[in-house]
């Protein structure tokens, strides 16, 4: 019903009595969405570095 309160909607979602997302499953949303930006950012810094390293072919080596 569209006079019910929030949380009363939600609780029904929760409890399977009403389709939707759940309060667990937007939580994982989020944690991935999270993850998912957090990853990202890391290949670009790598990417950079790779370009980087790449572009100073007569730079010394560390390791042999």
């Amino acid at each position: 019903m569209p006079g019910e309160p929030p949380r009363v909607r939600r609780d029904q979602v929760d409890s399977g009595q009403r389709p939707g997302t759940t309060t667990e499953e937007s939580a994982q949303i989020e944690a991935l969405k999270k993850e998912t930006a957090e990853l990202k950012q890391a290949n670009e810094i790598l990417k950079a570095a790779a370009g980087f390293l790449a572009a100073e072919p007569d730079r010394p080596r560390l390791r042999p």
